[in-house]
């Protein structure tokens, strides 16, 4: 199986950049976005219908804000739109389905904001989601995906130093992601290419993407346990459309 996620930064915004035709080309069994910035009933027609697929919204209550989407191949056994907490639901930054073997959970991390102004609701959620996933894992093991708004340790960015304390490398939401690694968690990259250096966001600015002045804040992070079943993790730095790429995701 193949996994796909992708923080698309607008969903009717890469719709006119060739989405359709990259899931054709990539045909991934399952497919995970963020910030889709949409309603459901905002949505065209052939961005919800894909041949092959079926797709499930779970969107913010403020129009053209966050959001999450799961399109898959695979019938669902379940379908989760929310954690319980009211607060992070109506911002549409959480949907999991449930497979015969496993969860996939994609989740759309808040940023913590210019001078950390968002972080106390940043660490509020990051103790809810693994809460969450935590009770979802009493009964089989989990994939999480998705822009999970941190680079972990300082091969993760461009330039550590001049970042230390900024939204997505302060100390607070890289402890965060220690926390979650260490209940249980793996993230598949680092874990499958412990010296690489790729990243998958780059800002708008100053030519940033062209310089390779990046970011590794999206990922693919599973249960323990499933390690044995990941083959390959990647991150598809050719893909454009967004000020994110795709990452991937093999497993047996």
């Amino acid at each position: 199986m193949q996994l796909i996620s992708w923080n698309v930064n607008g969903l009717r915004a890469v719709e006119k950049k060739g989405f359709v035709d990259f899931v054709r080309e990539y045909t991934p069994d399952i497919l995970c976005l963020q910030e889709t910035k949409a309603q459901e009933d905002q949505l065209s027609s052939q961005i919800k219908n894909i041949d092959g697929y079926t797709s499930y919204f779970s969107s913010a209550v403020k129009k053209g804000y966050s959001g999450t989407a799961i399109y898959t191949r695979h019938k669902p056994l379940r379908v989760i739109h929310n954690i319980g907490v009211e607060e992070i639901d109506n911002e549409g930054r959480v949907l999991a389905i449930e497979l015969q073997d496993f969860f996939v959970v994609t989740t759309y991390v808040p940023n913590a904001q210019p001078e950390l102004v968002r972080m106390d609701f940043r660490l509020k959620y990051e103790k809810e989601i693994l809460k969450f996933l935590k009770k979802l894992e009493k009964e089989k093991p989990i994939i999480l995906c998705g822009d999970l708004n941190v680079a972990h340790q300082e091969i993760d960015l461009t330039n550590p130093k001049a970042n230390r304390g900024n939204p997505g490398f302060s100390d607070e939401e890289r402890e965060a992601f220690t926390n979650l690694l260490n209940n249980g968690f793996t993230d598949t990259f680092r874990a499958l290419h412990p010296e690489e250096i790729k990243y998958s966001w780059w800002s708008y600015r100053f030519s940033a993407r062209a310089k390779n002045i990046g970011w590794r804040i999206d990922y693919f992070v599973v249960s323990e346990s499933f390690m044995p079943k990941v083959i390959e993790a990647d991150i598809l730095n050719e893909i454009m459309g967004s000020d994110h790429c795709p990452v991937y995701l093999k497993i047996k």
